[in-house]
């Protein structure tokens, strides 16, 4: 259980950048331009391209028009994303473009981005299978978190449905809609484990208990929420710790049916945009250490 008091060695550390100019989520993830080789960027998605991933890829592609974005469903365990990877790399040299990878930081066929908030093993290893399969030059990125960005959605998603203050609690007292909150994910046992991070995050947000858990692994949601319960805790929220398409809605609706409230998943939230493009922008060099740091809004608060 993480309090907000005990860090674990995972957790984003904020460092002040030398970069110059403004600092903070105002900055661009990617370049205005990019060059006529860059690497396509493929959403590898646990489940199927529904609504949400298709929202999602929208309000990417509003953002970086110049970007070859495309989601591919990992349903079949990988198969489609190997054709894929096959495909882009064809298409590559059709064009003209080197099979090969410009060293280590510049793919020239695709940057992968698992459509994961966390550790997930299962979702890596089909795409690691994938990318094995095709031979296709491309390169991994980590999930999408855990970063202050998915906290920081976390708490909108828990305040829509009246499970926290909109506002970030501050040095003082006051009256909160619940006692203890369930950040819970899937990918079993290790996603619990990293979910660590996130909890600590969203504790320092809310000045609140939250314990990670997992849909599918140890400890459950009903394990957090018998530990929240022994300090004291007695109205829980659940926040699910998930994009959409990795979990059944009906298990997360299964896990809150003994908590207090249960906020939506992220779903199509612009903080997920935003790290889609942070991680392929980080793959392809665009980015400096200082973008994985904390943001000035992050340490300030916004209300």
């Amino acid at each position: 259980m993480n309090e907000g008091h005990d860090v674990p060695a995972k957790l984003p550390i904020r460092e002040r950048s030398s970069r110059p100019g403004g600092g903070g989520r105002h900055r661009r993830p990617l370049p205005v331009t990019l060059p006529a080789d860059a690497p396509t960027l493929v959403l590898a998605v646990p489940g199927a391209v529904d609504d949400v991933v298709t929202e999602l890829t929208s309000i990417i592609r509003v953002d970086n028009p110049q970007l070859d974005l495309r989601p591919v469903s990992l349903s079949d365990g990988g198969a489609d994303l190997a054709k894929e990877f096959s495909s882009i790399a064809a298409e590559r040299a059709a064009r003209g473009f080197a099979a090969e990878s410009d060293g280590e930081t510049r793919p020239r066929a695709a940057v992968v981005v698992p459509l994961i908030t966390g550790a997930h093993p299962r979702v890596m290893r089909s795409v690691r299978d994938a990318v094995a399969e095709s031979e296709a030059p491309v390169t991994v990125t980590d999930p999408l978190g855990p970063h202050p960005f998915l906290a920081e959605a976390l708490h909108v998603r828990l305040s829509e449905r009246g499970l926290a203050r909109a506002d970030r609690i501050r040095l003082f007292n006051v009256t909160s809609p619940v006692d203890g909150i369930i950040v819970a994910t899937v990918g079993g046992d290790e996603s619990a484990r990293a979910a660590d991070a996130t909890a600590v995050l969203l504790a320092a947000r809310l000045a609140l208990p939250v314990v990670p858990a997992a849909f599918d692994g140890r400890p459950t949601v009903a394990d957090a929420a018998d530990r929240l319960r022994n300090i004291g805790a007695s109205r829980i929220a659940l926040a699910p710790f998930v994009i959409g398409p990795e979990v059944d809605p009906d298990r997360i609706a299964a896990a809150a049916a003994d908590c207090t409230g249960c906020a939506s998943p992220l779903g199509a939230h612009e903080a997920v945009a935003r790290m889609v493009a942070v991680r392929y922008g980080a793959i392809l060099g665009n980015l400096t250490e200082d973008f994985e740091e904390f943001p000035e809004e992050f340490s300030e608060g916004e209300g």
